[in-house]
């Protein structure tokens, strides 16, 4: 039986001691040039199209001296205070306080200024009240254009005569 052998290996033989070559890898090159391109178009669109805004700061004159003494005259001093619940009081000079909602502050200011343009307005916020308070009453008194107003601190004799207040 000259014939083929069964489990052969049909023919082909098998070299020993050869080693296959391995294949040749291509390098790739990422071209980085539309990379840079496109950064720098969204860099400038978005510097381009950004509105810049003023810092918004709350200027601030104090006196030089602590115990400078400022004189004016009762009729022209109002006074506006806020307690601890956010409620508003207001009153010209030593007159007693009256009770007023925030939402009639603009008017209210709007309307005093007209009255008196000579109008000083001191403002008294208590301690456990809100911030936002504050700088909610300091913008409505730039909104009516009030130049002059003062920050002091509230007192007890405030709050005694806040507790007086009429509707």
């Amino acid at each position: 039986m000259s014939g083929g052998a069964v489990g052969g290996s049909g023919g082909t033989r098998k070299r020993k001691g050869s080693k296959r070559k391995p294949k040749k890898r291509m390098n790739i090159h990422l071209d980085m040039t539309p990379l840079v391109d496109i950064a720098f178009l969204l860099l400038t669109f978005f510097m381009l199209t950004t509105v810049f805004r003023k810092p918004q700061t709350l200027e601030i004159n104090l006196p030089p001296d602590k115990n400078v003494e400022v004189k004016m005259a009762e009729s022209n001093l109002l006074q506006i205070r806020c307690d601890e619940q956010l409620n508003l009081y207001w009153n010209v000079g030593f007159e007693l306080p009256k009770k007023m909602q925030f939402t009639d502050l603009k008017k209210f200011l709007s309307d005093k200024i007209m009255e008196n343009p000579k109008f000083v307005v001191l403002v008294k916020i208590d301690r456990k009240a809100k911030y936002h308070a504050m700088i909610d009453i300091i913008d409505e008194l730039g909104v009516a254009k009030m130049g002059k107003y003062a920050l002091a601190p509230m007192t007890e004799i405030d709050k005694k005569e806040m507790s007086k207040a009429t509707l």
